[in-house]
């Protein structure tokens, strides 16, 4: 198929790889020109414009930051929209507010074009091995066309309802994680602070109820110190930030996801936000005093 993909940041850049590499013809566009060195020695065609990418594809993928940056390239100065053409399908992977992917929808509806929301979850690990779980709102005729290359980049793909419902499923995501990364911080942290050793605690938690993959891969992250990005801090200070506007919206109390948005708030504050979630540890080692 002609692919469009716009968006070639962490977890965008491996995605169009493997549609690259599944044999489909890409077409690229990027704000910034580092973005498109890694396909300088593929067959992608590399375009001046979102419109122009528009026009050369049948489906178009975008990955990007936030819910204005997906108006920015579907409806902006020589956005999507100026290329598109009926039956274009565009597949937006952000993490933007239900509400919002829903209001981009109807734009793209009343232009005979088909929009799906398809957050992901598995973070650039999650996308450099094509093992991304991707949670889809839209009709379910333009997400069994898209089917077969959502499954090029991920291993477990749901339609979970119409426009907006992926991004609902991605909020409850967010919350599970960012809760349960943040648990597994006090508890080590708590570990530690006894004088017991937290890497004995979480190999016996391993066993038990308490176990959970987090405990397992972030937990080893926390012990080795290794908080590289695997998901930006400041990117969750964003998801709960829509978790919690779209809980104010519908009036719901969601006591420890607003806590915890609270933490990430302070991860950012504190010169944190570039590093991974499970960097939250350090921010909780801050806030307990020397050892």
């Amino acid at each position: 198929m002609e692919i469009g993909f716009i968006g070639l940041g962490l977890m965008g850049r491996p995605l169009a790889l493997h549609l690259a590499k599944a044999g489909h013809a890409l077409h690229l566009w990027a704000r910034r020109p580092a973005s498109l060195e890694p396909f300088k020695d593929s067959a992608a065609t590399c375009h001046a414009s979102p419109a122009a990418v528009a026009a050369h594809a049948e489906v178009v993928f975008t990955m990007v930051a936030d819910a204005p940056d997906v108006e920015e390239v579907c409806f902006g100065v020589d956005g999507l929209d100026g290329g598109a053409r009926p039956g274009l399908i565009v597949a937006d992977m952000s993490t933007i507010a239900p509400a919002a992917a829903q209001g981009i929808g109807a734009r793209w509806a009343a232009r005979h074009v088909e929009f799906l929301d398809a957050p992901v979850s598995g973070g650039e690990v999650g996308a450099i091995n094509a093992a991304l779980t991707i949670m889809v709102g839209g009709k379910p005729e333009a997400f069994e066309r898209v089917r077969p290359l959502f499954e090029t980049m991920g291993k477990s793909v749901n339609l979970i309802g119409g426009s907006g419902a992926g991004q609902v499923a991605k909020a409850c995501n967010q919350i599970l994680v960012s809760v349960t990364v943040t648990a597994v911080a006090e508890a080590l942290n708590f570990a530690k602070k006894s004088g017991v050793d937290p890497a004995k605690v979480r190999e016996a938690l391993l066993g038990g109820f308490a176990y959970s993959r987090i405990l397992e891969l972030h937990g080893q992250r926390m012990l080795a110190r290794n908080f590289k990005p695997g998901f930006k801090s400041w990117m969750q200070q964003k998801d709960l930030r829509i978790v919690m506007e779209e809980a104010h919206r519908l009036g719901l109390a969601l006591p420890s996801a607003a806590a915890v948005a609270q933490m990430f708030n302070a991860m950012v504050g504190s010169g944190f936000g570039e590093d991974d979630t499970s960097g939250v540890l350090k921010l909780l080692e801050k806030m307990s005093g020397p050892d």
